[in-house]
């Protein structure tokens, strides 16, 4: 009769209690942290609108000669093509880390000459030996029982996503810049033409006035007051040519090439932007590609903290090899020379001088860190958002007001003229009037420059839409 050990039984339950424990021991799942913003953004204004994500870049930014600019920046901008390196650099380093979990195949041939002194064999003779060996073999594969392995995979996972998502930002940051410094550009276009056409006038009425003082019949200090208001239109000009120059120059930095618009560019012969809904700051973290950089940040470093716990834990590796071998090369292929090695080994941590506690330390550390980060993101997210959204109300009144109030100043200015020319008035009066009217001039195209950098600004701040920008292979997946 064959008697069985009591112990027999409670081993394969021994060992899955112990593969339990050690899960559980190497810490929580991840769970996304909770949002420390409001519930819903500070808009008062009714839900209206298209959402930015459902607006791929070119669909929101219809200007041909912008998307055209945005096209060239994509391609071009220097910090973009770091960050798509940067990409690479992160999906390179998942696949080493990947492939870190899985058995070493090496394929062995090995020769041995080995010849020992005679002086060391008790006849007293020289041993001379050959041999030869052939083989397949696993080079130490640990077997991953507490994950720290694939801990470790999920890290690296986690920050080749983050790496995509930042070179998304930087591409949704690129295209916000470049159609704000477009539509800077248009603006100062227009400044411009309305400040040359002033220019042209009031040369137009300092010739009459010369005329008129020549004729006697107006002063030298009307003329000097049309003068003065000639000179002053044409600072105004020169500032803004100036202003022109320096805007070009931006733009072509961001741009990356000189291909520019030219000066028929205006803020009124682009097409309008759409309306766009915040809708709620929940929407926002899977929407905006900082706050989701920042989230596999703190991912990452969650599943770092797990895997420096499963250090604590035995390793467990495993060495194989198959093969065959013979003091001869030709007996390599007989039967009788079949060899073979299984060396399993487990690696116990007994004494470190304290480095795997550090090692927790500072992956906790870096996890407050990476928990601190998308604490901030989200906060600075809702922030723009909240800016973007004040700002579009406000830009929308002061684009009408300033139309109101240029209007004013021009039924002002031809008043005034005609006060002028009936006697009624002085022409103080009239050179005030049309300094105005030109102030209210620059004015409209400033608050129309306002309405539109206010849209831009919500769109990048809700987190645009799709984006294409950054060449680079498929983002990784996670291994079954």
């Amino acid at each position: 009769m064959r008697l069985r050990s009591p112990w027999r039984p409670a081993a394969p339950a021994l060992t899955l209690s112990l593969l339990l424990a050690g899960c559980a021991a190497t810490g929580p799942a991840y769970e996304r942290p909770a949002a420390p913003v409001a519930a819903h953004f500070e808009d008062e204004s009714p839900a209206r609108g298209e959402a930015a994500a459902t607006l791929e870049w070119r669909h929101y930014f219809t200007d041909t000669r912008l998307q055209g600019l945005i096209e060239q920046a994509l391609a071009n901008n220097r910090d973009l093509r770091m960050a798509a390196a940067r990409v690479q650099q992160a999906q390179a380093a998942y696949g080493l880390q990947k492939a870190a979990g899985s058995p070493q195949v090496v394929g062995q041939l090995a020769s041995d000459r080995v010849h020992l002194p005679a002086g060391i064999d008790p006849l007293g003779l020289p041993i001379q030996a050959s041999g030869y060996s052939l083989g397949l073999g696993f080079a130490s594969w640990e077997l991953d029982f507490w994950d720290r392995v694939g801990r470790q995979r999920d890290a690296a996972m986690a920050t080749s996503l983050a790496s995509d998502e930042a070179a998304r930002a930087a591409a949704l940051s690129l295209i916000g810049q470049v159609a704000q410094a477009y539509v800077a550009l248009g603006e100062t276009e227009d400044r411009l033409r309305l400040a040359r056409e002033a220019v042209d006038s009031r040369r137009e009425t300092l010739r009459i006035f010369r005329r008129r003082v020549e004729v006697g019949s107006s002063s030298r200090l009307q003329l000097t007051q049309v003068q003065t208001l000639l000179t002053q239109a044409e600072s105004l000009a020169v500032q803004l040519e100036q202003t022109r120059a320096e805007q070009r120059q931006a733009l072509t930095l961001l741009v990356g090439a000189a291909d520019l618009p030219g000066p028929g560019l205006s803020l009124g012969s682009q097409p309008p932007l759409a309306e766009l809904r915040p809708g709620l700051p929940a929407d926002l973290l899977n929407a905006r590609p900082d706050i989701l950089a920042a989230e596999h940040q703190l991912q990452a470093s969650h599943a770092n903290v797990a895997a420096a716990r499963a250090a604590y834990f035995p390793r467990i590796s495993l060495t194989t090899a198959l093969g065959t071998t013979s003091t001869d090369f030709n007996g390599l292929f007989e039967g009788a020379s079949k060899a073979w090695i299984f060396a399993p080994s487990i690696d116990l941590p007994i004494f470190d001088g304290g480095r795997r506690d550090s090692h927790l330390r500072l992956q906790q550390a870096r996890e407050q860190e990476a928990l601190a980060q998308y604490d901030k993101a989200v906060q600075g997210a809702f922030r723009d958002v909240n800016n973007a959204l004040a700002a579009r109300q406000a830009m929308d009144r002061q684009w009408l007001i300033a139309q109101t109030a240029q209007a004013a100043q021009a039924e002002r200015a031809r008043l005034s003229q005609l006060r002028f020319e009936a006697g009624s008035a002085a022409f103080l009066e009239v050179l005030d009037a049309q300094r105005d009217l030109l102030a209210a001039g620059q004015a409209v195209v400033q608050a129309h420059r306002g309405v539109l950098a206010s849209r831009i600004a919500l769109y990048s701040a809700l987190g645009g839409g799709s984006l294409a920008a950054v060449d680079s292979a498929p983002a990784p997946t996670p291994a079954p």
